[in-house]
């Protein structure tokens, strides 16, 4: 396993080259005690239920939080059409979903309104000219936002054509970082696009035990860094404690590996999200962490619990219990 460590020197020349550690003027400024803090941008997906280009929806509610980092959840792009029926969106009345309660991915076989749905995201992916990604980049840098990472949707029915829009995608918006939730198999699949287009890709893991294939267990990040160089870890400790694994020791031992982490509060035992300090997520031993050996990336907050308040209200709640952990 040694022998695919990195250096914090030398991931910090591949991973972050062109990344500012500190925000220049004119930027957001959401660095505390020297641990940079952003968000999930999945944290505001309500905005797809709102008139309005929903990019627009995201900047102004990451502006009022006050976090100047963040990682775009894909489906924000699209038009939000194509997120009505998806089983993580929110309800009319706001209420989150049970897959994002629990941070369930869908199973099961697909139905027949699913797969024309999947289709029309396939035709938006190939067919949406690169050019609105380097607009979204452009509205992001204008309100002093820094945009680190995009998370693109890959399961194992993407063609290698969608595989690498979605790594052209992460360029135009000038992400350094292509965060996913795939598969070990799709994962193996598509290692010759990742080498192509030189994008790191980081798996993003889940709690779901019962299927080897998914990405969940500290054994299975391992696979992925053993097929290649460019792959790398998005460690979400919510999902992490959920499947019985430690996140301070994992991140002690492999913060080389990682890109940013998600912070969340779950419940063992593959128990629910719920308010940060509420669940059995370290929290405040993982950021002190990350503040006493100065790793370099990020900590990005993403709201996953049913909260009483807004998006925007919810998410300020946890970036103050961010800020007090970090004291």
């Amino acid at each position: 396993m040694m022998g695919f460590m990195y250096s914090r020197r030398h991931f910090g020349k591949l991973a972050l080259a062109g990344l500012p550690l500190t925000l220049a003027a004119g930027k957001i400024n959401s660095t505390v005690s020297g641990v940079r803090i952003g968000v999930q941008t999945y944290s505001f997906r309500n905005v797809l239920r709102q008139p309005g280009d929903p990019v627009d929806g995201i900047i102004k509610a990451m502006t009022q939080v006050g976090l100047g980092e963040c990682e775009i959840f894909e489906p924000e792009l699209q038009p939000p059409a194509l997120s009505e029926n998806a089983p993580w969106a929110v309800t009319a009345s706001g209420k989150v979903s049970e897959a994002s309660l629990f941070g369930r991915p869908p199973t099961g076989k697909p139905t027949a309104a699913q797969l024309a749905n999947r289709e029309e995201v396939r035709q938006w992916r190939l067919n949406t000219p690169l050019d609105h990604f380097a607009g979204v980049r452009k509205k992001f840098a204008a309100a002093g936002i820094e945009i680190f990472a995009f998370y693109y949707i890959l399961k194992d029915d993407c063609t290698d054509a969608e595989v690498e829009r979605g790594l052209e995608m992460t360029k135009a918006l000038g992400a350094k970082v292509m965060t996913t939730s795939a598969t070990l198999t799709l994962a193996k699949r598509i290692v010759p696009l990742v080498r192509k287009h030189d994008v790191l890709v980081a798996m993003h893991g889940h709690s779901n035990l019962s299927d080897p294939n998914q990405f969940a267990t500290p054994d299975s990040f391992a696979k992925a860094r053993a097929m290649s160089d460019r792959y790398r870890v998005n460690l979400d400790i919510g999902h992490f404690v959920a499947s019985g694994f430690d996140p301070v020791g994992y991140i002690r031992e492999h913060h080389d590996w990682i890109t940013n982490i998600h912070i969340k509060d779950r419940k063992k035992n593959d128990g629910p999200n719920v308010p940060f300090g509420q669940g059995d997520t370290p929290i405040k031993e993982v950021l002190q962490l990350l503040k006493a050996n100065r790793y370099p990336f990020p900590a990005m907050i993403e709201y996953e619990y049913d909260g009483a308040g807004t998006p925007v209200e919810e998410v300020k709640k946890s970036y103050q219990y961010v800020k007090a952990a970090l004291a």
